[in-house]
């Protein structure tokens, strides 16, 4: 449950949970909220039984999400291909319409560099008096 916690942000909750709710509520604040946690878990796994047993297969919690629960169940793999073709096909030309245009930048940049037949040279003329 707390794999993406490291030890010191553990230990800033703790702190945190004594500071806000004092050393002899904490320990009911935690039940409590491992209590509603587990309800919650129970009312989600409840759910997707629920649905799978009237949808007559098996469904995840995962599939719960709205785009997710379409793809899997009902659009076959022929109709989800057909749906995401104009969109990869548009990728595939903005792709290739992006690379049109930093080639074509690259040759612009390449034109206005003037070539100097001596490196060392200053690039701009100077006005001696004007300095």
């Amino acid at each position: 449950m707390f794999s993406n916690l490291n030890v010191w942000e553990v230990a800033v909750l703790v702190l945190l949970g004594l500071f806000i709710f004092g050393p002899e509520r904490l320990p009911k604040v935690i039940g409590d909220g491992v209590r509603l946690l587990r309800k919650i878990r129970t009312m989600a796994r409840n759910a997707t039984n629920d649905l799978s047993q009237e949808l007559g297969t098996e469904v995840t919690l995962e599939d719960l999400n709205p785009k997710t629960f379409i793809r899997k169940h009902v659009l076959s793999e022929e109709d989800e291909a057909l749906l995401r073709r104009p969109f990869t096909d548009l990728s595939r030309e903005m792709r290739a319409l992006g690379t049109d245009v930093d080639n074509a930048a690259r040759q612009i940049a390449g034109a206005d560099e003037p070539t100097r037949a001596d490196p060392a040279a200053p690039r701009h003329r100077t006005d001696p008096d004007a300095t």
